[in-house]
């Protein structure tokens, strides 16, 4: 009888993946007296192939995010073919030249972090059908290898994009740093948001989404929780 080769002993289901992480999501909102309903699971599947997405989508998944938006480019448009109400997340940093098809093929884009990139965004939603819901990005840990918004100037940005340009800003987005306690930094995003009513915070990642919900995230971001682990590839967004 043949075997499978040894490599597939060791990847891990999607669905028992799903399974633990919507079990850890509700626990956490509902230790912090929220609904867990009030919490979207947005399955980070860079790196990872459509087979592995479809597995997602099989154990009842809908929301999922991508970094770069040629790697979505290649993946998503024959997987809404065959389910349309899959949304979809930017959650990597956006090139001026990738606006249009971003514009085009994601439902939330979460990394707008520069005027010029807004302005880029906002022509590009005038001239199409599409106005994909924003977020700010905001550079918390304020780390010069990082995108995002530095927050003393994430008001003025989310007021040029919302007010200026029409943009549809919703939300803030944030990762903090790698090697600083995140609570500060979900609290400083949670300030911005309330002063400037934003409804929606996207927050935590696989090693923190738990705390991230405790500190009021709409949105978590996980990836390796879900589809096991992936080749590293620049900024870690999950």
């Amino acid at each position: 009888m043949s075997q499978a080769p040894p490599e597939n002993d060791n990847v891990p289901s999607v669905a028992a993946g799903l399974r633990a992480v919507r079990h850890a999501i509700d626990a956490a909102a509902r230790e912090a007296g929220r609904d867990p309903a009030e919490v979207t699971l947005v399955a980070i599947s860079k790196t990872h192939p459509a087979e592995r997405i479809r597995d997602a989508i099989a154990a009842g998944q809908r929301v999922f995010g991508e970094n770069r938006v040629q790697e979505a480019e290649s993946k998503y448009p024959a997987l809404r073919a065959e389910l349309p109400d899959l949304k979809l997340h930017l959650v990597g940093p956006l090139q001026s030249n990738k606006v249009r098809t971003a514009v085009q093929l994601f439902d939330v884009i979460e990394t707008v972090d520069r005027p010029k990139l807004a302005r880029r965004l906002a022509g590009e939603m005038a001239s199409s059908d599409r106005r994909p819901v924003c977020y700010i990005q905001v550079n918390t840990g304020e780390e010069p290898q990082k995108a995002g918004v530095l927050p003393q100037e994430a008001d003025a940005l989310i007021g040029l994009a919302r007010e200026e340009l029409g943009l549809p800003v919703e939300g803030l987005m944030c990762i903090p740093p790698f090697d600083d306690p995140p609570s500060n930094h979900f609290a400083l995003l949670a300030e911005i948001a309330r002063r400037n009513g934003l409804p929606f915070l996207s927050m935590g990642m696989s090693g923190d989404f738990e705390q991230a919900i405790r500190s009021g995230a709409t949105h978590v971001r996980v990836g390796t929780a879900i589809f096991g682990p992936r080749r590293p590839r620049g900024e870690t967004t999950d």
